[in-house]
């Protein structure tokens, strides 16, 4: 059977339709459940920060919503630390701070001195941190980011409700050379952290990630072997977050509070 050049293009157009719009249904359905999944993931993250979760460990999504009906989700104005409970799921709270920071009037430049040693430049006027309130791991998680030796470093560090001692920190994303940099993601180096001091009576950093090994064992870190340039980054955005251009100005509020 012989068909018709027009046949023939008709018949091609719309099997190229049909295909077209099947993609795009499977693209858009996909799309949802992707970004579900990097929700939960980051939720994840938080419950590792907090100490409620292991690396190791995976929860189902119900188990994670039951969780976070004790968590509270806030923005936080990083000039004046005053802060504001919203729903996770909100616009608001889920545009990242590092994008608004970039903005002509969603964030500051940092100090040239921080921006140098993080390679922050720009620091968002709204925060997010969240509060949680799961019997015996009450904390804050605070997101923190900087450089490291070859990549940016994005995590989340948690500090007991008084704002004095680490609770917990994660890295959820680098391209830092394993067994070198990328030991910010073992475990018996992430175990050092907790319960070491983080913020003096007056709000200055304590916590630090010194060369070699430690000898404060109340607020020093054990540095990264062979990694140096790493684990000076790591503690140079500690300062920057923990610090008055960042999370300070809202860690005081909550120390004031108790």
């Amino acid at each position: 059977m012989e068909f018709s050049n027009k046949y023939i293009f008709c018949f091609s157009l719309l099997l190229c339709l049909v295909c077209s719009l099947a993609v795009a249904s499977v693209h858009d359905e996909l799309k949802d459940r992707q970004v579900k999944n990097a929700q939960q993931d980051q939720q994840s993250q938080v419950l590792q920060a907090a100490g409620i979760l292991s690396p190791d460990e995976k929860l189902t999504s119900e188990e994670i919503e039951e969780y976070f009906t004790k968590i509270k989700a806030l923005l936080v104005s990083r000039e004046t630390g005053e802060s504001e409970v919203v729903k996770i799921t909100s616009e608001e709270f889920k545009q990242d701070p590092r994008s608004v920071a970039k903005t002509a009037d969603g964030g500051v430049d940092a100090p040239e001195k921080e921006a140098k040693a993080t390679g922050v430049r720009r620091i968002a006027n709204k925060l997010r941190v969240f509060e949680v309130n799961v019997p015996g791991h009450e904390c804050l998680v605070l997101e923190i980011s900087g450089n490291g030796l070859w990549s940016t470093l994005l995590g989340y560090i948690a500090l007991s409700p008084d704002t004095r001692e680490v609770r917990g920190i994660t890295y959820y994303s680098h391209k830092e050379t394993p067994g070198l940099g990328g030991e910010v993601d073992n475990p018996k180096w992430k175990a050092q952290w907790k319960d070491k001091r983080a913020l003096g009576e007056d709000g200055e950093v304590l916590v630090e990630v010194v060369k070699g090994v430690a000898t404060d064992a109340e607020r020093e870190i054990d540095g990264l072997a062979g990694a140096t340039i790493t684990s000076r980054g790591v503690d140079s955005m500690l300062k920057l977050w923990l610090g008055d251009h960042g999370y300070g100005p809202f860690l005081k509020t909550k120390r004031g509070a108790l």
